[in-house]
């Protein structure tokens, strides 16, 4: 895939207008609409339970790509699927049979998405990464927006693409966590395919052009 893609994450959004932000995404030059759904488990805090995803799936006319920040995910793959999603991510963190989980989440039609945390190296993917559509790498601490960017993620990204090159992948790479237009440039030159922004977006004076400004420059 040539074209870099950019994903709004509407964890950022303002969830007492999100049908309005949803469709500020669906008519701006954004690829994807990324939806966190969190625990309170796996991570501190709580974010979309089903009800939500089902709203935004009503509303959203690009694909749902849903992070899945919860424990033992395997209970909800089928119920993700039927809510209208297009790529489900786990993470590696959460899985205990991850290839299992992986066949799952393809069986129900699905992309299959795989999350690394900042502290999981990229080599335990080396088994699997022929299975993975989708490796969300984490640049910051999942569970909470507005965090700052961890460095280390420059070379995690190159690292995984060497990997993916190697073993003649076809696997996107994603960042999820502090992206701006400071560092988008250099995390597609690293080998990034899909950026998620949200404060950045949704905390701007106008997020129809921060998306626009951000897509052109990763083009």
């Amino acid at each position: 895939m040539s074209s870099k893609l950019i994903a709004p994450s509407l964890l950022a959004a303002d969830f007492a207008n999100l049908q309005r932000d949803i469709e500020m995404v669906n008519k701006s030059e954004a690829d994807w609409h990324h939806v966190d759904i969190m625990d309170g488990v796996f991570v501190p805090n709580i974010s979309f339970g089903m009800p939500v995803v089902k709203a935004i799936a009503k509303h959203a006319t690009k694909p749902l790509d849903v992070h899945l920040m919860i424990v033992d995910p395997d209970r909800y793959i089928k119920t993700f699927a039927e809510l209208g999603t297009t790529t489900l991510t786990v993470h590696y963190e959460a899985c205990t049979h991850l290839h299992r989980t992986l066949q799952a989440i393809k069986a129900e039609g699905m992309k299959a998405g795989v999350a690394l945390n900042p502290h999981t190296n990229i080599c335990l993917l080396e088994d699997t990464i022929n299975d993975i559509d989708l490796v969300c790498m984490m640049s910051v601490n999942p569970g909470f927006g507005g965090q700052s960017f961890i460095e280390n993620t420059y070379n995690k990204v190159k690292a995984l693409k060497k990997l993916i090159v190697e073993k003649g992948a076809s696997t996107l790479i994603e960042i999820d966590g502090g992206v701006n237009s400071q560092n988008a440039k250099s995390l597609i030159d690293a080998g990034a395919d899909v950026l998620v922004a949200g404060n950045f977006v949704f905390s701007s004076s106008n997020p129809t052009q921060t998306i626009s400004t951000l897509k052109k420059s990763i083009a």
